[in-house]
């Protein structure tokens, strides 16, 4: 048995929370289900999730935390998660209220930042997520790091700032646009990080697929399974 859901306790450190659904207790991937089924998305995803927790076990100078879903799912989430991993369950009604409600509730906590980054972005450099812990208790008030598809796959804060999170069209193109002029119409000092891609699409998969071609290094949960659904046919484009 992994670490129980806790409380977050005081710390110095920033914390970085991967916001997770937990694989076979919510439906996951569901733009992946007509090119996968949901078995093999939630198996997709199960390793992207993974792949996370591994490479953020080795940033330095930060607390770990998960913040997960269906609240109910807390001891499969734990059976999963690292033992050095804090876990919350998620609060709120769609994403927006739950990204404001956990990025609150850790700074509330006695954090000096809080970042919340997504699980499916498996090729994300951790040194993005260093950087932005950096500035985060440095020269910048917020933190955003941009998706190729208009969202973005991190968003940090050194204090509350619900109106970045209200009234969102989330899964459009509009999402950074919108969450870069509200930050600068509240004032806060933006630091922008490197676009990255996320996996959403089956587009976005091929994708993935081509840049871990013979990879042995990185996230390799991931890759061992992108190389197996390959290797059978599954991915194949048309």
């Amino acid at each position: 048995m992994r670490r129980p859901v806790e409380s977050v306790t005081l710390s110095h450190k920033p914390a970085v929370a991967v916001m997770a659904k937990v694989p076979g207790a919510a439906a996951v991937k569901s733009r992946l289900h007509p090119a996968l089924g949901a078995t093999l998305a939630t198996r997709l995803y199960e390793c992207f999730l993974r792949d996370r927790l591994d490479a953020l076990a080795t940033v330095d100078g930060i607390d770990r935390v998960i913040a997960f879903t269906p609240a109910e799912a807390a001891d499969t989430m734990a059976e999963l998660a690292p033992a050095d991993f804090t876990l919350v369950a998620q609060r709120g009604s769609d994403l927006g209220e739950r990204l404001d409600n956990l990025l609150t509730d850790l700074l509330v906590a006695g954090y000096p930042a809080a970042i919340a980054i997504d699980s499916d972005s498996p090729t994300l450099p951790m040194t993005y997520v260093t950087e932005a812990a950096m500035v985060l208790t440095g020269e910048a008030d917020a933190v955003v790091g941009p998706c190729d598809d208009g969202g973005y796959y991190l968003i940090g804060l050194s204090r509350p700032c619900p109106e970045l999170f209200t009234s969102m069209p989330w899964s459009t193109d509009r999402v950074l646009s919108l969450t870069l002029e509200r930050a600068h119409r509240s004032g806060l000092r933006v630091q922008v990080l490197p676009a990255w891609f996320d996996i959403d699409t089956e587009a976005d998969l091929f994708r993935l697929q081509r840049e871990i071609v013979d990879q042995h290094t990185g996230p390799l949960r991931t890759i061992a399974l992108v190389q197996e659904l390959s290797a059978a046919g599954v991915l194949a484009q048309h």
